[in-house]
């Protein structure tokens, strides 16, 4: 069968592209070897977001006291917690099908491989193949495996086994500190599992704000989380009583932690493999393929988009590649993604939520930044909802008084990122961005005040 275009992989950035395609009058095949969603709605953000929901439920009911509500015996469930979790992502799984039935997508079931630039085979029962005037590659990522630990899916595992574990360990390591290791390491802590957190670079959270990544330690250490970093797993043995024995190395020596469960979460690597790459030539630099900013790639009528061309590994840089892409293919001329202002998130309590430059960063670039910053502890809204732990920093550049970044922490922050990235891809400056009216008593009208801040203007900071 022809199309006018093949998306293999149907995550975040696959349905995306099938959508717009579909929208734009192509016609759309999407080939999936497993879920519909991808890691993303089946193993990733949605299910993820879901147990940290129920962790966030039972820290609020163990402490329910605190709000004047009477309530005993209170217990964390995890098999309940995750068959909820599950059902989430199942339930959107059914959503990105629907998505496919309205907008007349074809779904092929199976493992794709390119033959050429307009040719792919698709292995299920039988293999066939499948021809398109433009291919694109939406392949996704994995768990990466360290030969220090490799992962055997019951006692070394990766993200996928820790959002499905049949019973509560009593103890855990987590390695790495990222998005990923850190939302992990937070919800095992909270509903009871004792969590050491080892994170190789001297800080967690390495790519935040410096004050970020110490705010974000304080409160895992308030919460009971062991936390060591400048450390890094040397090796780890699995005793006959079943027990990981965990050898760190730290600066201060070697350090042997034991644990029911060791999660690997250091990071996730392309798939790139066996796909076709090599035999089409398709040039990919360190497991990436590499492409335009068009996500064209060296081969004309194949194209790649999402975790495995450079760029950051996110759910919506995926989805917004894959609207360049196609609208590209369609001749609508887009504009390329600013990669300076993509959003990141980690769904910790506090959350995260940061874009642009750090403050660290925009002086290592010798800028000429003046800085505000707005505390939880000064927020009505925060202090009602009983946690006041954070803040909202902003970078500004003297100079210009452009918006250079942002970075904040505490409850909700995730959902207000949005307000700088807007005001950053729409070139507004600090004063323009201040003069906007912000709700009382909100969350959000923290970016006001740490705007004001950093002309000395601040009300309440």
């Amino acid at each position: 069968m022809k199309y006018d275009i093949i998306i293999i992989g149907s995550g975040p950035g696959g349905y995306v592209a099938a959508v717009r395609a579909a929208q734009l009058g192509f016609k759309t095949a999407i080939v999936e070897r497993e879920n519909l969603g991808g890691i993303c709605l089946n193993w990733g953000c949605i299910p993820t977001k879901a147990l940290l929901k129920s962790a966030q439920a039972f820290h609020y009911a163990s402490h329910a006291d605190a709000y004047g509500v009477e309530a005993s015996n209170v217990k964390a469930n995890l098999q309940k917690m995750v068959a909820r979790s599950r059902e989430v992502a199942t339930n959107m799984n059914k959503g990105v099908a629907m998505l496919m039935k309205k907008n007349n997508i074809d779904v092929i079931n199976g493992t794709a491989r390119l033959l050429s630039a307009s040719q792919i085979e698709v292995e299920a029962e039988q293999k066939t193949i499948y021809e398109a005037e433009h291919i694109i590659l939406a392949t996704g990522a994995r768990s990466k495996n360290m030969p220090s630990m490799p992962q055997d899916g019951k006692k070394i595992i990766g993200y996928r086994e820790a959002m499905t574990l049949s019973e509560q360990p009593s103890s855990m390591v987590v390695v790495g500190s990222g998005a990923i290791g850190s939302e992990f390491a937070y919800f095992y802590q909270t509903i009871g599992t004792q969590v050491t957190l080892v994170e190789f670079m001297p800080r967690i959270v390495p790519n935040e704000d410096e004050e970020t990544s110490s705010t974000l330690q304080r409160c895992f250490k308030k919460n009971g989380m062991k936390v060591m970093t400048n450390a890094s797993v040397e090796k780890v043995d699995v005793t006959a009583e079943g027990k990981c024995r965990v050898t760190i190395q730290t600066k201060k020596g070697e350090e042997t932690v034991e644990a029911d469960i060791v999660l690997s979460a250091v990071g996730v690597e392309p798939n790139t493999q066996k796909i076709g790459l090599e035999e089409t030539g398709v040039k990919t630099e360190r497991q990436k393929v590499v492409v335009d900013d068009f996500y064209r790639t060296n081969v004309k009528g194949i194209y790649a988009i999402g975790d495995i061309v450079h760029g950051q590994a996110l759910a919506h840089v995926a989805s917004k590649e894959a609207l360049v892409c196609v609208d590209a293919i369609k001749g609508l001329n887009p504009e390329p993604i600013d990669y300076n202002n993509i959003p990141a998130c980690t769904y910790t309590s506090p959350e995260i939520a940061s874009c642009g430059l750090t403050e660290a960063k925009a002086k290592e670039e010798g800028l000429n930044v003046r800085c505000g910053k707005f505390m939880y502890m000064a927020s009505g809204k925060a202090s009602a909802a009983g946690n006041r732990d954070g803040f909202v920093k902003v970078v500004i550049d003297v100079d210009t008084d452009k918006i250079l970044g942002c970075s904040m922490i505490g409850d909700n922050v995730t959902e207000m990122i949005y307000q700088i990235v807007t005001a950053r891809q729409a070139d507004l400056t600090a004063h323009q961005v201040i003069e906007a009216v912000a709700p009382h008593p909100t969350m959000s009208e923290g970016v006001m005040e740490a705007l004001e801040a950093a002309f000395g203007k601040a009300i309440h900071g």
